[in-house]
């Protein structure tokens, strides 16, 4: 199983979280902690649409397994590439630990991580149209023209 998926469109919430749950429940895992992120309708929005650029996003995620790793953690995490209407799902995290401490803590700490690093691009659909989300999006360290 691959921990980072990504998927065209809204994520399939239950299937997801459930394989997640099925696979890891038997490896001796005491805690298994799901984060899931639900497009919020407000602004005048339909939903949000998003780009990946994922060699960034897969070697950020890699850094992040080597550190579950280090407390005998997994970390899961998929994501969606395109559209996802209001009251869909964008975004499911998870930390699979032997102690709950740990998958909690983690939990927090990769989320919000992702909100500030992930080379994530995220768009308003407004009447139809993707309008880029600047006043929430927050640049990406070392990003920029490079002389």
């Amino acid at each position: 199983m691959d921990k980072l998926e990504l998927f065209d469109g809204s994520l399939p919430v239950e299937e997801i979280t459930n394989s997640w749950y099925n696979e890891f429940k038997n490896l001796n895992y005491g805690a298994i902690i799901t984060f899931v992120g639900v497009v919020r309708d407000e602004g005048n929005i339909q939903g949000l649409s998003f780009d990946i650029y994922e060699p960034i996003l897969k070697s950020w995620f890699e850094a992040w397994q080597k550190k579950a790793n280090e407390k005998n953690a997994i970390v899961l995490m998929a994501h969606s590439r395109g559209d996802v209407l209001n009251h869909e799902s964008s975004y499911i995290a998870a930390v699979c630990s032997p102690k709950r401490r740990v998958a909690l803590e983690m939990i927090d700490e990769f989320v919000e991580d992702f909100k500030a690093n992930a080379p994530i691009w995220k768009y308003d659909i407004i009447n139809g149209n993707r309008v880029y989300a600047e006043d929430r999006s927050t640049p990406i360290f070392g990003a920029g023209i490079l002389n």
